[in-house]
């Protein structure tokens, strides 16, 4: 049986390492940690004569990493992240809550996710949150770079293994404009929407994506005058007489009228979506994301 064997390093000089990799040059790296330029270059030769490989390489007058410094700093972040998982871990142990909670929504998750947030800290007030409001693409981007731990999405990715958990309704509504001719129509035949002017969201967002997959499912055509980047943006569009739109419920007054908008009755809707939380499963989370799940799940 192999025995697992102790680095030949230590964590400052990785940790030095790190930061030159990363910053692509000694003296960054050296005015970020407070040390010396000398200092850094030392902890660097020590770390090659370790490994009896090469880490930087000369260019111009200043360094490259080489492939093996790059390699070893992706180990030194995946031993970085173990060993804050220990200490969380470690504290919890103790009856203690301390860490940092990375998690993500898309942008009509800025509607409700602050009340959740809110609500997590007060049951956990050591935790620190670090949360980005983002269009889908970014969403899963972050996802996939291990830069956030938790994500909450209507469409999530097909191409990461992930755990998903539902956790609230998402009806997407049909909206015009509050004099449009529809407004006092009873359940109006979905071929209405058969060229009729519509607005959307960018591509990659999942509002989009639920829409396109209405209209494909139907064979409708729908004329697509516009492209906008926000919830807002669409709103205040539909109201100046632009275009019809679909849209999350969540995104809009419990008046729609207050944002000069009205929820048109056309078969087929609301479509029917679900908010899900998502993790990586390939990924173990930080206690901080556990007891996030947690709280959820006893909501839901």
């Amino acid at each position: 049986m192999n025995k697992i064997r102790p680095p030949r390093v230590t964590f400052n000089q990785l940790r030095t390492l790190e930061a030159v990799v990363r910053h692509g040059s000694v003296t960054r790296a050296a005015k970020e940690l407070h040390l010396t330029q000398p200092t850094v270059s030392a902890q660097i030769q020590d770390l090659q004569l370790s490994l009896e490989v090469d880490l930087l390489e000369p260019i111009g007058r200043g360094i490259r990493p080489t492939e093996a410094a790059q390699l070893l700093r992706q180990a030194a972040l995946d031993m970085f992240a173990r060993w804050q998982l220990f200490e969380e871990d470690l504290q919890a142990v103790h009856g203690l809550e301390r860490g940092t909670l990375r998690i993500a929504g898309v942008t009509t998750t800025e509607y409700f996710i602050a009340k959740w947030l809110s609500d997590y800290t007060v049951n956990h007030p050591g935790i620190e949150i670090e949360l980005a409001v983002e269009n889908r693409d970014a969403v899963v981007r972050y996802l996939t770079d291990d830069e956030i731990e938790l994500a909450v999405m209507m469409m999530p990715p097909q191409h990461l293994l992930l755990e998903t958990l539902p956790v609230m309704h998402n009806p997407l509504v049909l909206i015009g404009p509050i004099d449009h001719p529809w407004v006092h129509k009873n359940r109006l035949n979905r071929q209405v929407l058969n060229g009729a002017p519509l607005l959307m969201r960018e591509r990659g967002s999942g509002t989009r994506l639920a829409t396109e997959a209405y209209l494909d499912e139907h064979n409708l055509q729908a004329d697509v005058r516009a492209t906008l980047g926000s919830n807002e943006a669409i709103k205040h569009a539909v109201a100046a007489g632009l275009g019809l739109a679909i849209v999350s419920q969540h995104a809009l007054a419990n008046d729609p009228a207050k944002d000069g908008v009205a929820i048109l009755a056309v078969a087929g809707f609301p479509i029917k979506r679900q908010w899900q939380l998502v993790w990586r499963k390939d990924r173990r989370l930080s206690l901080a994301a556990r007891r996030f799940i947690e709280d959820v799940r006893s909501l839901y």
